[in-house]
């Protein structure tokens, strides 16, 4: 069965028009063409795909065309019984959801899709239908699973369009922040050490450590980048990364690097997995896996080693371990695993699409080992899931990479939905910003995500892809014209989707963010909110935080009595509350 099930797209030539049939082949049939000699060119691992040009007149491809997408529709779906009874069975479960579910939440989780926008959710959810060999459009990701869906407004207290840091810093500590700054007020400047004592603002995760649940950070970028260290670090700068980053003057007013405070703020984080790797330790030691890379050695000034300071933090009666490959994160018995360091890369981890299997474990790989570790606790767990290379992927234009890191972090999702149950865990997915990605041009059904709009531009007489970008490093020009698209591998992983303004990086976007929830007080998340207001609902459900009084007289099974704030929640009309 084809990926796609649009097999053509159309382009002008000398008055006619050319139509482009589109064959699936294995690896194994390809053949060597004059136009595409090299494997290179064929676009996916499992299927492969050649385009080969005919010269056809307009009538016969407007005929072509008209069958063809009437052959897209699913037989099922032509019947309007097929859509009746999905939407009634909809309503059923939508009609189940009166019956709130007010339990106290034992544990949390919560997935931060960096830069994971509306549009991304929806291009995820059809890459990932298409890796199943389905059209896509029809596929349902984890998190579209979730009951309970809010917009999340993402700003900042001096920023229209939004950074991961001070974003980072409202929906952990629940306090709006300015842009670049983390685990601090807007009362801090960017840069400005002096203005951080006294303005330090606490996260989620230090509450849940004050009430005695484990904790844990799981990520794909750097464990010291802008959404993991608002957990558990206060700086006036998201890019202090370690000391060797800092300006002179911020080390002399006393201010301390990120991977510093990872060790020393909350010393007894059970789970700590991610990259990051080279702020651990001294200026110009050698990377144990990169050992003739310069840019992967050690970067610190002060001389720490900060994985030895990490172990001589642990009780000597517990199993602390250091890892740094996926052979080791394996082999590890969980149960015997009371504290994990995990630090895979020296920077950022891999893209899921480049991951070495043997050094690099994947996303739900770490989240499985990470809630077995945590799960132990009988008083439950928070930990902060963070798919964080979405946004790498669209800050360099890359398309591919960044959906596949959606796809993979909505695997991680499925994996803790499996060792978790609604009755008692919250699970909280969102973003903290967009990017300014889209998809559109008319495409049929089925059509590739990463392939052409079935028409050329009206202007300029050229195909376009279906991906494109607002701005960023895929504007080209080519002889003083827009780059041919049909000329150059655009399914290949590390194409760059044309955009309309040239930048060396793509920009977030500035548009409300998607909340999905499930679990323990996950109907407190609707409407549009913002986006600070996302953990004191994690923390009310988990009676941690300053908001505890309707806990008190929780009873003994683990829900709490009706008092004032859960009985009036299941009276009333969600609707009114806010």
């Amino acid at each position: 069965m084809p990926i796609s099930n649009c097999p053509f797209d159309v382009t002008t030539s000398t008055g006619h028009l050319k139509l482009r049939l589109e064959h699936q082949l294995t690896a194994d049939h390809w053949q060597p063409t004059p136009s595409h000699p090299h494997p290179s060119y064929l676009w996916a691992p499992e299927r492969r795909q050649v385009l080969e040009c005919t010269m056809i007149s307009p009538l016969l491809v407007l005929a072509i065309g008209t069958c063809l997408t009437n052959s897209l529709v699913p037989e099922k779906e032509k019947d309007p019984k097929y859509w009746r009874d999905q939407a009634q069975q909809t309503l059923k479960n939508a009609l189940r959801l009166q019956n709130l579910n007010t339990n106290v939440a034992k544990n949390v989780i919560m997935f931060l899709g960096d830069g994971m926008g509306v549009s991304t959710v929806t291009a995820a959810r059809i890459l990932k239908g298409q890796l199943h060999h389905s059209p896509g459009e029809e596929t349902r990701l984890e998190m579209d699973k979730f009951p309970y869906v809010a917009l999340s407004k993402t700003y900042n207290t001096n920023a229209q369009v939004p950074d991961s840091a001070g974003t980072a810093t409202a929906y952990l500590c629940g306090v709006k922040a300015n842009e670049g700054t983390v685990g601090v007020s807007a009362a801090t400047q960017r840069t400005q050490c002096n203005t951080t004592q006294g303005n330090e603002v606490t996260s989620i995760l230090r509450w849940a450590k004050d009430a005695g649940k484990s904790v844990g950070i799981v990520t794909t970028t750097r464990v010291n980048h802008a959404t993991p260290s608002a957990a558990y670090a206060h700086s006036a700068d998201r890019d202090w990364y370690s000391d060797n980053e800092m300006p002179p003057e911020a080390l002399s007013q006393g201010c301390k690097d990120i991977a510093y405070q990872l060790m020393h703020n909350i010393k007894d984080i059970e789970v700590i997995m991610g990259g990051g790797r080279k702020y651990m330790f001294p200026k110009n030691r050698t990377d144990v896996e990169y050992d003739m890379d310069e840019k992967a050695r050690g970067t610190r000034l002060d001389g720490l080693n900060l994985i030895d300071i990490w172990k001589s933090f642990k009780p000597r009666h517990k199993h602390s371990h250091y890892i740094w490959n996926r052979t080791e994160l394996l082999a590890l018995d969980p149960h015997m695993v009371d504290y994990l360091l995990g630090l895979f890369e020296p920077g950022d981890m891999q893209y899921e699409l480049n991951r070495n299997n043997v050094t690099d474990p994947s996303l739900s790989e770490m989240v499985k080992t990470a809630i077995k570790i945590l799960n132990k606790n009988p008083k439950g767990f928070f930990l902060l899931v963070e798919g964080g290379r979405i946004d790498h992927g669209h800050h360099e234009g890359k398309a591919k990479q960044a959906l596949h890191e959606a796809v993979e972090m909505d695997r991680a999702i499925e994996q803790a939905g499996t060792m978790t149950s609604v009755e008692d865990t919250l699970t909280v997915v969102t973003a903290d910003h967009s990017h300014v990605f889209t998809f559109g041009g008319y495409t049929p059904r089925g059509n590739s995500i990463f392939g052409l709009a079935p028409m050329v531009s009206d202007t300029d007489k050229k195909p376009f892809t279906a991906i494109l970008y607002g701005n960023g490093p895929g504007y080209k020009v080519v002889g003083g014209e827009r780059e041919n698209v049909s000329m150059v591998d655009y399914a290949h992983n590390n194409y760059q989707a044309q955009s309309a303004v040239p930048l060396r990086h793509e920009t977030h976007g500035g548009e409300d963010v998607a909340v999905f929830a499930k679990g323990p007080m996950a109907h407190l998340l609707h409407g549009v909110h913002e986006q600070n207001y996302i953990p004191h609902v994690m923390a009310y459900a988990a009676c941690i935080g300053a908001n505890r009084d309707h806990c008190a007289s929780a009873s003994s099974s683990g829900s709490p009595s009706p008092g004032p704030l859960p009985l009036l929640l299941a009276l009333l009309p969600l609707g009114i509350l806010f």
